[in-house]
């Protein structure tokens, strides 16, 4: 990651910022409002994490995280408070999940288009039954304080184009998850863009001092904490924010209390620099290109893809620099490149081979994972300290390798990977993709609806107090 600066810079002219700030920030009265922290009764775990180990992903059978709730067993549905009905209904839907998992079938009041099933996922059966639950009962309010440019909208495209388009969807008015009143909502949207945060407040581009962006997404988060009783009454745990920015990390650090169990949806998913598994969430990095919502899918069959490993990306952190050291334009097998030659073309050379190298850059986040995916290709991670995408229910040892750092120069033990396996992994990534495809408007199974389902299952291990 680049290196922070400690020292504050102006980026642009003191009236305009603090002009900006003054609208941006109409309802704030108090600078430091209190947000009366209630901890919760059974503090959130510290998981350690070691390189490559699969990390402890939420559990669907209800370990629930308990901030405390009244029994609803002798009280009248007509008596429930809308927190005590939102409870019941998740109580029900753990229960139908445990149900399924029990009888290995599934219940359903539709009928069901795609019934998950294999050993690409964790638990078909929890999961089958959970994607039911959360399209019968899942609701969001997003907040509506605020302006654009700094809120509600994002970028659409490039690398960052999956935090627009989930801000977008969410916003839109076409997804039926849309409270129509917070009081009807499980989970409450903090509709903020880090990407257009860094696009306004530091351009032109300077040394970064995280400082303005920790305040800025901290105010808001006072704003709507004392304007409304949500926040406050669940510590920020059924609360949630998407960005796929590098730094959005590091909204946190300044006032880690503040954001002790709010959920953060993220690209930079890394456990070393604080990232944790069992609250926030690994959001794919897609590379969007304008006019289209995604890499093309191909479906070249085994048997043509004549390149063993594939690379193509510019040298960026240390993974790449020990990459292209022992690879780069040397080998016919593993083609390593920082330049892609003009007669080439990057999306047919994945669909052309077997495997697909993705080593991390500056961050742990890497498009390439999505793209090799979208092409066929067994994903290769090359990556220290990352989570992988929708983990919590995709096993992704079953279609995808892993490399630690130390093992680049030793990629031609691909070779060594038995055509069997080969060919069941290959089998399996076309067997993912649906869950890798950004749709508009969002469908059962697609990237959006998993990035909803992982937060709906932060939510389903989480008890509030009426």
């Amino acid at each position: 990651m680049a290196t922070l600066s400690s020292t504050p810079y102006i980026v642009f002219p003191v009236l305009l910022f603090l002009l900006l700030l003054s609208i941006f920030f109409l309802s704030l009265i108090n600078q430091n409002p209190d947000l009366r922290f209630h901890p919760s009764s059974s503090s959130t775990p510290n998981h350690s994490q070691t390189k490559h180990q699969t990390p402890e992903a939420p559990s669907f059978l209800g370990n629930v995280s308990t901030h405390g709730v009244p029994s609803t067993s002798t009280t009248t549905v007509e008596k429930m408070s809308p927190l005590e009905r939102i409870e019941g209904g998740l109580a029900r839907a753990r229960a139908a999940i445990r149900e399924a998992v029990r009888s290995s079938n599934y219940t359903s009041q539709k009928k069901e288009n795609f019934i998950p099933r294999g050993a690409v996922y964790r638990n078909p059966y929890a999961f089958h039954q959970s994607h039911i639950e959360m399209e019968k009962r899942f609701k969001i309010w997003a907040y509506k304080e605020g302006d654009q440019p700094l809120l509600h909208g994002g970028p659409k495209n490039s690398i960052y184009g999956i935090e627009g388009q989930f801000m977008d969807e969410m916003e839109s008015g076409d997804s039926h998850f849309m409270a129509g009143h917070p009081d009807e909502a499980h989970v409450f949207y903090i509709p903020i863009s880090v990407t257009r945060f860094a696009h306004y407040i530091y351009s032109p581009p300077v040394d970064y001092s995280g400082h303005m962006l920790q305040r800025l997404v901290t105010d808001y988060i006072y704003v709507v904490s004392d304007k409304y009783p949500y926040w406050n009454r669940s510590n920020g745990a059924d609360h949630f924010l998407v960005s796929c920015h590098d730094w959005a990390p590091e909204i946190s650090i300044v006032t880690p209390d503040l954001y002790k169990h709010f959920i953060r949806v993220l690209c930079n998913a890394n456990t070393s620099e604080r990232f944790q598994p069992m609250r926030d969430i690994s959001l794919p990095e897609v590379n969007i290109p304008k006019g289209k919502l995604g890499p093309p899918h191909l479906d070249k069959p085994p048997n043509q893809r004549h390149i063993l490993a594939f690379f193509a990306g510019r040298e960026s952190g240390y993974m790449r620099t020990r990459l292209f050291r022992s690879w780069k334009e040397n080998d016919d097998g593993v083609q390593v490149y920082e330049h892609l030659p003009s007669n080439r073309d990057y999306a047919k050379s994945m669909g052309d081979s077997k495997f697909c190298l993705c080593p991390s850059g500056w961050e742990v986040a890497s498009p390439r994972v999505v793209e090799a995916i979208a092409a066929g290709c067994v994903p290769v991670i090359i990556c220290d300290y990352s989570v992988l995408p929708f983990s919590e229910v995709l096993d992704w040892s079953k279609f995808a390798l892993y490399i630690t750092s130390d093992k680049i120069p030793e990629i031609k033990i691909l070779k060594a990977v038995p055509n069997e396996r080969y060919l069941r992994m290959q089998k399996r990534v076309k067997q993912v993709q649906r869950h890798f495809v950004i749709n508009r408007p969002a469908q059962p199974y697609d990237m959006l609806h998993m990035i909803l389902h992982s937060v709906w299952l932060r939510r389903l291990n989480v008890r509030l107090r009426s």
